[in-house]
């Protein structure tokens, strides 16, 4: 098996993933994330307890590149700082625009790495960036509480 068809395995697994797809109880911050150019939209949400991500899910619907990305994020950011949880957005943003390529400059970004050649179709970039803009978005607000 190439690489290719890993990456292509790791993102047809986390676009069907039921783990990660789930309303969050408890969330202290609820906000929704949209891609009007195909059509995706979620709501990401999280659990945030003295500035660390206790937990995060989120519920919507898209294309297979935008679930899978959300996925990957959620299973990510859980446990990270807010801080830790933006650097790793800003990281993906670069990954993704071409920025950094370095495999071991994009080691923090674990499975969300096999979104890297999505950079090559212009069409999917948003697809892949809407959850991390909506993580960074969100992250910026006040919680709920």
């Amino acid at each position: 098996m190439n690489l290719n068809e890993i990456y292509t395995e790791i993102i047809a697994e986390h676009s069907t993933s039921s783990r990660n797809r789930h309303p969050l109880e408890e969330a202290s911050i609820k906000l929704e994330g949209k891609n009007p150019s195909c059509g995706d939209e979620i709501v990401l949400e999280l659990l945030i307890k003295e500035e660390r991500i206790e937990d995060a899910a989120f519920t919507g619907s898209g294309c297979a590149i935008s679930q899978a990305s959300t996925s990957m994020m959620i299973d990510l950011i859980k446990g990270k700082t807010v801080m830790e949880a933006r650097q790793l957005a800003e990281l993906f943003s670069a990954m993704i625009h071409k920025r950094v390529s370095d495999e071991s400059q994009l080691a923090p970004l674990e499975e969300a790495a096999a979104l890297q050649n999505i950079s090559n179709l212009p069409a999917r970039v948003k697809c892949a960036v809407m959850p991390w803009r909506t993580l960074e978005a969100a992250t910026e607000k006040q919680p709920l509480e």
